[in-house]
Formats: C-alpha cells, sequence, structure tokens
C-alpha cells in the first residue's frame, strides 16, 4: 500500500508534469496536472483518447473548485454540500485559465472533489487540480485496483498509487449544471432520482450528441473487454466456451461469477469480475441482464457500452423519463 514518502513523490510528478495512478472511490484515475496543457496531452497520448472526450478536474476542496468555473450556481452549493467529496462531477461554464485540452475545447468544465484520502491528499500535496480519467487505454474496461492499471498501462505511468480496491466501482455520475435546466450526462452511483429530490426539481437526460461529447463516457462503445461480451436474459448463452456473470439465474459455461442481487454490491465488484473473465481467454462474456431499476441504471448504462458493436441477445431499455 503507499507511503507518505510515495505521496511527497507523487505530488512532485504531477508539479512537474508527470502522470500518476491514483485510487478513488469509483475507480483509479490518470491524473496529471489540470493546468499544464503538455501534462495533460500525455494522458490522451497514453490512453489513445480522442480530443473529443473532455476530462474531469479533481480538486481537493471548495476553494480549489470555485475558480475553475465562471459561473457557479446555487444549485451546485446544494449538490457539493450533500454529495463532496463523492461520486458526482458538476460541468459548468469555465474560466479561460482552464486549458481547452481538458474540456475538448468545450466552454463548460467537469469538476469533482472525489471521496479517497489518498485522492484528495495527492491533490491538497500537489496544490493544483488534476485531470483523471480511468487509468486505462480508451474504451476499455475500466480499472478498479492498482494490479488493473499494471497489466494495461504499465511502464506508460511515471508512478501507481495503490489503495486497494475501489469502494463504489463504477464511474461518477455526471450532471450539467451549465444551462438553464439540470441535464444528467452520465448516471453513476447517485441517481437521477435522488438528484431530483436534492434539487427539488426535474433532471433532463441527454441525447446523443455529435462532435465534442459534453461528458466523458457517452460514446457507443465503451468500458468494454477485449472478449466479446452479450447481455443475455434467462440463462440463454451463446454456443461454445464463455465466462456467465450472473446475479440470479446460474447456467451453464466454462467459467461462472455470481454477483451480488443489491446494486451497490454489485456495482463494487463489476468491472473486477469483467477483468478476470476478460483474461480467461474465452471466446465470449455473457452478462446476465439486470432489473430496470432506477438503482440499476448505471450498471445497464456501463453494459449497454460496453456490448458496443458486439451487439446484445437482450437488448438494454432507458431507464426513466
Amino acid at each position: 500500500m503507499t507511503t507518505g514518502d510515495e505521496l511527497e513523490r507523487a505530488a512532485q510528478l504531477i508539479r512537474a508534469g508527470g502522470l500518476v495512478a491514483v485510487p478513488t472511490e469509483t475507480v483509479y484515475g490518470l491524473a496529471a496536472n489540470a493546468l499544464d496543457p503538455a501534462a495533460v496531452a500525455r494522458i490522451y497520448l497514453v490512453k489513445g483518447r480522442p480530443s473529443t472526450s473532455p476530462l474531469i478536474v479533481h480538486v481537493a476542496s471548495m476553494e480549489m473548485a470555485r475558480p475553475l468555473a465562471r459561473v457557479w450556481p446555487p444549485e451546485a452549493d446544494r449538490l457539493a454540500a450533500r454529495y463532496w467529496p463523492g461520486p458526482l462531477t458538476l460541468v459548468l461554464p469555465k474560466q479561460p485559465h482552464v486549458p481547452d485540452i481538458v474540456t475538448a475545447g468545450l466552454d463548460t468544465v467537469a469538476i469533482r472533489m472525489p471521496a479517497h484520502p489518498l485522492a484528495l491528499d495527492l491533490i491538497r500535496r500537489a496544490g493544483v487540480p488534476v485531470a483523471a480519467p480511468s487509468a486505462n487505454r480508451f474504451t476499455e474496461l475500466s480499472p478498479t485496483t492498482a494490479q488493473h492499471v499494471r497489466d494495461t498501462l504499465g511502464a506508460a505511468v511515471d508512478l501507481i498509487l495503490d489503495g486497494g480496491p475501489c469502494e463504489v466501482g463504477i464511474e461518477s455520475t455526471v450532471l450539467s449544471l451549465a444551462g438553464g435546466e439540470p441535464v444528467l450526462l452520465r448516471p453513476g452511483a447517485i441517481s437521477r432520482e435522488e438528484i431530483e429530490s436534492a434539487l427539488a426539481k426535474p433532471v433532463r437526460e441527454t441525447a446523443r450528441v455529435e462532435g465534442a461529447h459534453p461528458s466523458p463516457g457517452m460514446h457507443q462503445r465503451h468500458y468494454s473487454p477485449r472478449t466479446p461480451l452479450r447481455v443475455v436474459s434467462d440463462g440463454n448463452l451463446p454456443p461454445g466456451r464463455g465466462a456467465y456473470i450472473y446475479w440470479r439465474r446460474p447456467a451453464g459455461a466454462a467459467m461462472a461469477i455470481a454477483l451480488p442481487p443489491e446494486a451497490p454490491c454489485y456495482a463494487r465488484q463489476f468491472y473486477e469480475a469483467l477483468h478476470r473473465a476478460d483474461q480467461a481467454g474465452l471466446e465470449w462474456i455473457a452478462v446476465e441482464t439486470p432489473p430496470d431499476t432506477p438503482e440499476w441504471a448505471a450498471i445497464r448504462d456501463r453494459l449497454e457500452r460496453a456490448a458496443g458493436k458486439a451487439g446484445s441477445a437482450a437488448p438494454l431499455r432507458r431507464t426513466g423519463r
């Protein structure tokens, strides 16, 4: 596990333009100084990430967050007071000093205060906000352990901080407050219904966009194993040898992985199960369709995108209004 000396070295690397893999409560992030365009360019290069996909800027305090936004509405204060530190990202109009490479050229910036103590300590020691997308190759499985980062990025990262398995296990909820109404750009552990309750107003879901995306994680294919993935119902598995990930209905497969039937516990183990299945060298991965209820919306979104062009034997429906 990470020591104080490693944290200090990581902070020095961030200030010097380096890349550090850091745990958050959601997934491991590939962190660089968000105000250093050259350092941020290394993130895009290492991940193979397109320039149309913006990055989330991570902060350790409200004093660090507010100067990044040109407008800070009352709704941002209300949500930050309730959910920060935590798995909620707010998209707001950006200040000019936030580099365009961080925001994919958009006039908005995505900001989050992570809940993991190592991430917060690193940002405080570095003294700068950090851009930190998931520490993996673009569109591939998100890492929830330090070993996942070593397996996928290896020596391309200057330092990997080990904070153990991620507690939440899936990426943050992303909410835009940049317009006249709140818009959910990416579902996450904090549901749309919870946000609507906190704001006492409806939250709209975004439609498909062309060009630069207003949030990470909006590509049709994302969060994907290298092994073809299918979402199935009633234990209806493809022919051949594969891995089956289920929460309710077991079925015969070369590899079977049972996950808990409660959404938060399932999410915590979700990417780890996909990594295990992907490393088994089988022909396919099949995942049992999750319930079509609000608490499962983020997992359903990840599965829909993980299936990507591989398709789905049981197409996922969008949850909500």
